[in-house]
């Protein structure tokens, strides 16, 4: 096989280092839940699951960050942004802000004809300059490392010198020593390098691509995870599952005999959804489909596209309003438990 020069050969494989024997289990309350929180991938759309977030944190946390509630948060994408945010006890509030006040900066809408030209040459490259990313990323995180975060973190990549899933984790198990050094603007850049969207991330002798290629819904990440790193069993485990809105798909019958063509957007957005519906649908059967809450908005045939900032922050607040009434007092009796006072107060 030829080598390519364009990468460090010296860089040994993410799954090098994977043991070959059970993780030993770190100690838990037998009668304690364990509780996680997964947030999806999607561009602009991590709106959704932020002021979803935020909506709770207002009416039943009396504002305080939502984050220390859950003991594991796993995040793709933009889903991996907000994770690092919760991970460094910003509230879900501070985080919507990000998306409202700098969303056009680093997704720039430009005039139909600009938009039009960017369609265009996204055929054939990235639409878009990762810098306005990158400057707000180490704005809001400065040169803090993953290590840092005040909650367990999943953060999945995927490395596009091997071809192999990438798993950014926090130490909260002592085989897990080697991320804590990794600064959180490069996880963040890492995890949410959407193809078509932005270039890959080259750091380090590795490729780093969206985690999204694989896990966009990052579930059974956080899921494996939290079974093979701590002493739990699968019922005490308890799951918020944040969604970021999914267009409706149906194999028609032009795709149904269609070629590479046809099928260039249509597989992304099959294998994005089956991939979702997967995850969730392992999950149910692990821990009981009671143990897990799905949030996400209604299925439509005309959703918002992952950079379409201006219909984002009109259309996703109302939406989120409308899953907290919906969800809201299951989220603080079976999930968050903060309490028989606030659980007798929105009762």
């Amino acid at each position: 096989m030829p080598r390519d020069n364009d990468y460090d050969h010296t860089v040994p494989r993410r799954s090098d280092g994977t043991k070959q024997t059970q993780r030993v289990a770190q100690p838990w309350p037998t009668n304690k839940p364990f509780k996680i929180l997964s947030i999806d991938g999607g561009g602009i759309l991590g709106l959704l699951p932020t002021l979803v977030l935020a909506e709770i944190e207002k009416r039943y946390l009396g504002g305080e960050p939502i984050g220390q509630h859950f003991d594991l948060i796993a995040g793709t994408s933009t889903g991996g942004i907000i994770a690092l945010g919760l991970g460094q006890g910003m509230s879900a509030q501070e985080i919507s802000k990000v998306y409202i006040e700098r969303g056009d900066m680093i997704f720039p809408q430009g005039n139909r004809l600009t938009r039009w030209l960017r369609r265009l040459r996204q055929l054939a490259m990235y639409g878009y300059n990762r810098t306005a990313l990158e400057n707000e990323l180490r704005r809001i995180f400065q040169t803090n490392l993953l290590g840092s975060s005040k909650v367990p973190l999943c953060i999945p990549a995927f490395e596009g010198r091997y071809g192999e899933p990438y798993i950014f984790k926090t130490p909260h198990h002592p085989d897990y020593k080697r991320d804590q050094y990794e600064k959180l603007v490069d996880v963040g850049v890492s995890t949410a390098a959407a193809p078509t969207f932005f270039s890959a991330i080259k750091r380090d002798g590795y490729t780093f691509i969206d985690g999204g290629v694989w896990a966009n819904n990052p579930v059974m990440v956080a899921l494996v995870d939290a079974l093979s790193c701590f002493d739990i069993e699968r019922r005490q485990v308890r799951i918020v599952s944040l969604g970021t809105g999914q267009t409706r798909f149906r194999a028609s019958r032009r795709l149904q005999f269609g070629g590479r063509l046809l099928w260039a957007s249509g597989f992304y957005a099959a294998a994005m959804r089956s991939q979702s519906h997967n995850a969730l649908g392992q999950a149910y059967l692990l821990v009981g489909k009671d143990q897990v809450l799905r949030l996400d908005a209604p299925e439509t045939a005309t959703w918002i596209e992952m950079d379409d900032v201006r219909r984002a922050i009109d259309e996703l607040p109302g939406i989120a309003r409308s899953l907290v009434e919906s969800a809201g007092h299951h989220v603080v009796k079976d999930f968050l438990g903060v309490g028989s006072e606030m659980e007798r107060r929105v009762s």
